[in-house]
């Protein structure tokens, strides 16, 4: 079976978007089946080459390992139920403002709430609909301090990242010689730097056969070198989908954070999945384009990443990254 159809299509969208390198990994039964790199960290002269040990900016992709935290959370009882109101584990300012908003809305984008000239406002009645708003992020990540004791980046170094070694991921204060330089950041009004590393902020880096093996532990339902390690449970509330019963038929399903297709529907034009990838699978893809896609019903995890900042002028990311799904699963139905 060739993936080189795969690895076509990412040079293709490197070419589109405004980076200077990037690379592509799969595995299929466990096996890596492409991995491959090429470009530069950075636009100065004498760039490293992109590499194996190359950390890239993953934007939103970061959400995955918070979902993760939320859920280690609710799976070990400090979250009773994420139907329960936020409000109800955090003294929040302005409580009106988050009346009727559960732990479930934040962790599916229908929570409803956005921020306009530093304030949060409801922008539509809670479980009602669906926007990719940043607003949840702070308040999860609070949430899972306050229940829990810990914050989000201790709860994954102790139960993935030393268990695992994933030594090239991590929130960071400082840069390291093999991080990619983020190309055209500082232009853009979402992009921001921050010296805190508990798992809050956006200032994540991890390489790319770090992130594959992130999807690989999700794909074996926390199964790791024959080992356990993280309980299958804890995973599969993490990955199934969680968006409320309430949300019309045409907008996004969404686990913790995670894409998840789902076995019926109207296609939505929000949604970043392949129209192509069977019930089952979940997806997410960052502002820098790093998306990290897992396929159980093939035991496919596929990552692919690049050092941009948003989207060229012109560039459809919601159709490209579905592209890239659609010809992984071509490759893998004619290979059947």
């Amino acid at each position: 079976m060739s993936f080189n159809s795969v690895i076509h299509n990412v040079m293709e969208t490197s070419n589109q978007v405004n980076c200077t390198g990037a690379g592509v990994m799969l595995m299929h039964k466990g096996e890596v089946v492409v991995e491959k790199y090429w470009g530069k960290q950075s636009n100065h002269p004498n760039a490293r080459n992109i590499q194996p040990d190359t950390q890239f900016h993953i934007a939103s992709v970061r959400k995955s390992y918070i979902g993760y935290a939320v859920a280690y959370a609710v799976y070990h009882g400090y979250i009773q139920s994420i139907d329960d109101p936020i409000t109800h584990y955090l003294p929040l300012a302005n409580d009106a403002v988050y009346n009727g908003v559960l732990i479930r809305h934040l962790l599916t984008h229908t929570h409803g709430l956005t921020k306009k000239d530093h304030q949060i406002q409801q922008e539509f009645a809670p479980g009602t609909s669906w926007a990719y708003r940043g607003a949840a992020i702070e308040i999860l990540t609070d949430l899972v301090e306050k229940t829990t004791g810990k914050t989000v980046a201790m709860i994954l170094q102790e139960t993935i990242f030393e268990p695992l070694q994933l030594v090239e991921t991590g929130w960071y204060s400082s840069v390291k010689e093999n991080f990619v330089d983020v190309i055209n950041a500082e232009q853009n009004p979402h992009w921001y730097t921050s010296e805190n590393v508990d798992g809050s902020q956006m200032n994540m880096y991890v390489s790319i056969r770090d992130l594959i093996r992130w999807g690989q532990l999700h794909l074996q339902k926390g199964r790791w070198n024959g080992q356990q390690v993280v309980d299958e449970e804890l995973i599969e509330i993490a990955t199934s989908i969680q968006s409320p019963t309430t949300l019309p038929l045409a907008l996004p399903q969404n686990g913790f954070f995670w894409f998840a297709q789902k076995d019926e529907g109207i296609p939505s034009d929000r949604m970043e999945l392949s129209l192509q990838l069977p019930a089952g699978s979940y997806q997410l893809l960052g502002y820098t384009n790093v998306t990290l896609l897992v396929i159980p019903q093939y035991e496919v995890v596929a990552v692919r990443a690049f050092n941009s900042f948003g989207s060229a002028e012109g560039f459809d990311y919601i159709k490209d990254v579905r592209t890239f799904g659609d010809i992984i699963m071509e490759v893998l139905k004619d290979g059947i």
